[in-house]
């Protein structure tokens, strides 16, 4: 079974997880049935081997990694994948690494039709 791992940065501020938890809340309506869980790198709990613990322990054997970052930044690129390699190698299974949020083509769009919508069209 599939199950998904959204994971970002984490703060010292409760408020600022909640726009992830809101991508959350919108996966987990739309895909009731997929085994998700959010995570963060620092300063927040869940960190991610709890959030992978709890998703093996509902049966899932390939988890999809998806870093909530707007770019491939250092944590990116230098932190997360001894972690994810950490969750392989003590766990065993697929553990998938997608590429960041924000360098993914359909938030990209997404991102710039947002920011057009905020500018009406000026008439001559």
């Amino acid at each position: 079974m599939d199950g998904l791992l959204l994971f970002a940065h984490g703060a010292r501020d409760p408020a600022w997880a909640r726009p992830f938890e809101a991508i959350a809340a919108r996966i987990a309506a739309a895909r009731p049935d997929l085994p998700l869980a959010l995570a963060y790198l620092e300063l927040m709990q869940p960190d991610i081997s709890s959030a992978a613990d709890s998703l093996l322990a509902r049966g899932c054997r390939r988890i999809h990694i998806v870093p909530m970052f707007l770019g491939a930044s250092g944590h990116v690129r230098r932190d997360v994948p001894p972690l994810v390699a950490a969750l392989r190698e003590k766990h065993g299974g697929e553990w998938l690494l997608h590429p960041a949020i924000g360098e993914q083509e359909a938030v990209s769009a997404a991102m710039a039709a947002a920011s057009l919508a905020l500018i009406t069209p000026s008439t001559p």
